[in-house]
């Protein structure tokens, strides 16, 4: 039986939620922890129907509110959860639009005084307990019953996860002691590493691709190296990175037969292949709920895609101007194939060389490339330390990763970007970068 703290103590809430459908069959799980020494005090959790995460995430928060109000209604609560969404809602940085959303919210700032209450972000390989609260609930749905605190082994499994970290040590901090020693510094200076950023539960497939350093180009088109070395050769800032979540638009009429379309054509709709991947891309969002701000190209095709995700996330869209595809002059609604026939020695002249425009006075790669890293480092500025979803298209995706590894120009013929498909790059105050995804389409199928 868990021990009843003394009136005024300090507690840790951990919670959360998951639907299995998003909306599907939904639980959440909750837990209340004693800071100081680890011990669980409380658990809840319950199977709520048909639901989607962000309803069930909510509940899980009002739950473990509710259990701590229990234990201390003096004490001060610090929430932590992996649900961005709650946590930049709750704390008020965050609009709530979802119509579900804000008599839930309304309701979790009544169980306590918000003065009592703050909420803190954490990754979801850090909930560990709240989330096996959550699927045990799920599972007894699934069966007919009801969870049952005295069937569940989630604080063992819990326990066994810690025992077992301070065994085996964190991989990630023990990777940032060896870029420190690399560097020249002492084994122990790292004191946190880059894979501990949130970036690493944004999309299913978030491994770690490669990792360089941000370039920038200069006005004659040459590109420049930011000032650190690339990767290991250099003191490592260790704090959390800007990161770009890269989606590319939905499907248009045009892009099934590979015609170019830039920003110098008929700026097209969305197709309605177009629409249900952007809704899906939506789903996938919501579902992760890591994504803090939304921008997006002037282009038809980027707006539409990113309303859909606004609108299931609550959030603005912001236009980026530099974030246009490229204006591809006289080819644009072209195939390939019509511009080999009809442009042989203007095609060749572009395939060969960065600083080639299309025929018709189109952008050249190295105009882009000056034009996209622009951009980048506006939204670098804007949004440090935060992740943001760019809706964008095949161009500036492929400059922005080509930019971060410190590829050369020839390699945006060698990267592959589906309609509707996300990458992520990360950016650290040290100037190096992190692609982490390219080319995800999970979400898709």
């Amino acid at each position: 039986m868990p021990s009843v703290p003394a009136a005024g103590r300090q507690f840790v809430v951990e919670a959360d939620g998951g639907s299995r459908g998003n909306p599907g069959p939904a639980g959440y799980g909750a837990v209340v922890l004693d800071p100081a020494t680890g011990e669980t005090l409380a658990e809840a959790a319950e199977f709520i129907g048909v639901a989607t995460n962000n309803v069930a995430e909510y509940k899980g928060l009002i739950a473990g509110l509710r259990a701590a109000r229990e234990l201390d209604p003096s004490a001060s609560v610090r929430v932590r959860m992996d649900s961005k969404l709650v946590v930049e809602q709750m704390s008020g940085r965050w609009k709530i639009k979802h119509p579900d959303m804000r008599p839930l919210a309304a309701e979790a700032a009544r169980i306590l005084p918000s003065s009592q209450v703050s909420y803190e972000w954490i990754p979801r390989e850090r909930n560990k307990h709240a989330d096996r609260l959550a699927n045990e609930a799920m599972d007894a749905g699934k069966r007919g019953e009801r969870w049952s605190p005295s069937r569940s082994t989630a604080d063992l499994s819990s326990a066994a996860d810690a025992s077992a970290a301070r065994v085996v040590g964190d991989a990630a901090a023990g990777a940032a002691r060896a870029r420190a020693a690399l560097a020249g510094a002492g084994a122990g200076s790292g004191s946190g590493s880059r894979a501990g950023a949130d970036t690493g539960a944004l999309v299913s497939a978030g491994v770690p691709v490669a990792a360089g350093v941000a370039a920038s180009t200069s006005a004659q088109g040459t590109e420049v190296g930011s000032a650190p070395s690339v990767g290991w050769g250099t003191s490592a800032d260790l704090g959390a990175p800007a990161t770009f979540v890269l989606l590319r638009h939905g499907e248009t009429a045009l892009t099934p037969s590979k015609r170019f379309s830039g920003s110098g054509g008929s700026d097209p709709e969305l197709s309605a292949v177009g629409r249900g991947q952007a809704e899906r891309a939506a789903a996938a969002f919501a579902e992760r709920g890591t994504i803090e701000a939304i921008v997006s190209s002037p282009l038809r095709r980027c707006r539409e895609t990113a309303a859909a995700v606004a609108a299931r996330l609550g959030l603005d869209v912001h236009i980026e101007e530099g974030l246009r595809e490229t204006d591809f002059g006289a080819w644009e609604g072209l195939t390939f194939g019509e511009v080999r026939e009809r442009y042989p020695d203007d095609l060749d002249a572009w395939l060969g060389s960065a600083k080639a425009a299309p025929t018709g006075g189109g952008e050249s790669f190295a105009t882009v490339a000056r034009r996209v890293a622009a951009a980048r480092d506006r939204l670098i500025a804007a949004y440090p330390r935060r992740t943001v979803l760019a809706v964008t298209h095949v161009t500036p995706i492929k400059t922005l990763v080509r930019l971060a590894l410190g590829a050369p120009p020839e390699s945006l013929f060698r990267m592959e970007l589906s309609a509707a498909s996300i990458s992520a790059v990360a950016y650290y105050a040290d100037g190096n970068a992190s692609v982490r995804v390219l080319n995800d389409t999970g979400h898709l199928r």
